[in-house]
């Protein structure tokens, strides 16, 4: 049974790791977390798609849940830079190049729905913009994607080598959908040889089936999944640790 807390008028979508669940993971690895220790400073945060035309509610396709994972993206952020790590912006650009060379995604959504996101996700317009209660302070890094997984043909370059030179050898993923472009990232993530783990109450679907299935999927066979408390106190006994 999955937790779920309400807070305003949605609610935030989590992951509960079962009896089941971890019997399941148990038998076919030995452990449930593979990544229950990381080192913080060779660690980034990526922020998919944080984006008013994925979060907004006055945007057709904003994900309301996704407004209550701000605060735990701001918390693991904040941690993060503190420990030496970094934090990745990355959105999604409707790009010309993508208009042509991925028509079959085109193809899946409305004439109408198509029509706005050619229009309306792109620089300059408001749906474009990262979600105004993200803390964003300068220093960060910022990548735009084009399709799902922001590893695969992005207009921001070979996001695997950003992260290569930066020394990083983990991944904690969050953001919008979780089943769309954070799983899609997170599992490239993971096949391309990083540490991935996706946030449990740092994700968020528009419906919690889909959400749960992601986090089960992801933890079963592709990498971890973890609290936002859990990670904040890995993050915290490093640094203590360093000291």
């Amino acid at each position: 049974m999955a937790v779920q807390s309400r807070s305003g008028s949605n609610l935030m979508q989590t992951f509960e790791i079962t009896r089941e669940i971890t019997d399941a993971i148990t038998k076919r690895r030995g452990h449930v977390h593979p990544h229950e220790q990381f080192d913080p400073a060779k660690t980034a945060l990526l922020v998919v798609d944080m984006q008013n035309y994925f979060v907004s509610e006055d945007e057709p396709t904003g994900c309301g849940p996704a407004q209550e994972i701000t605060p735990n993206i701001n918390r693991l952020a904040s941690a993060l830079r503190a420990a030496g790590g970094a934090v990745v912006w990355i959105v999604t650009e409707a790009t010309e190049e993508a208009n042509e060379s991925w028509k079959n995604f085109y193809e899946t959504l409305s004439e109408e729905g198509a029509e706005n996101r050619r229009k309306v996700l792109v620089p300059g317009q408001s749906a474009y913009e990262i979600w105004p209660k993200l803390e964003v302070p300068d220093g960060d890094t910022h990548f735009v994607k084009a399709r799902y997984s922001a590893f695969l043909k992005a207009p921001g370059g070979d996001l695997e080598a950003i992260l290569r030179d930066a020394g990083i050898e983990t991944l904690i993923v969050t953001g919008v959908a979780s089943n769309v472009c954070c799983e899609s990232t997170a599992r490239d993530a993971m096949m391309v040889g990083f540490r991935t783990i996706m946030v449990s109450d740092g994700n968020a679907a528009y419906t919690l089936e889909a959400h749960e299935a992601t986090m089960r999927g992801f933890l079963t066979t592709f990498g971890d999944v973890q609290s936002t408390d859990q990670l904040l106190g890995t993050i915290g006994r490093r640094a203590e640790a360093a000291e």
